[in-house]
């Protein structure tokens, strides 16, 4: 469903990088690469299920559909920042404001302290 951008910006002091992937309807070869060399890893983080907008009523559409990859479930963000080696920091980012990951009391907020996976918010600050 349309052209998606990913960023990789890289520190020449230190040679470190960092992926900026805001939309990410699907996972594809580049993209990867970039994710496993990349010292800090910001991913889509747009939606917690595929069907978050149906179930809530809010669209007729999956989140794939509009060019999102889901964090849970088969094929999920999760399971790809799962497999990245250790070291990188894994920080989502594009947040929709359905997505449960925003109440820090929640179980989904919870999953992704043990997966070892930020949420990002307003002031940020990454240093590479």
């Amino acid at each position: 469903p349309g052209d998606n951008l990913a960023l990789v910006i890289a520190d020449e002091a230190t040679g470190r990088a960092a992926l900026y992937a805001p939309g990410l309807g699907a996972m594809d070869e580049r993209v990867w690469r970039s994710m496993q060399s990349a010292a800090c890893v910001l991913v889509d983080g747009t939606f917690w299920t595929d069907d978050e907008m149906i179930r809530l009523g809010l669209s007729r559409k999956h989140a794939r559909d509009i060019g999102h990859l889901p964090q849970s479930g088969p094929g999920g963000m999760l399971e790809w920042l799962d497999r990245l080696p250790s070291g990188p920091r894994k920080i989502l980012i594009h947040i929709n404001n359905t997505n449960p990951i925003l109440d820090e009391d929640s179980a989904e907020r919870a999953e992704l302290t043990r997966r070892g996976v930020e949420v990002a918010w307003d002031g940020m600050e990454i240093v590479l």
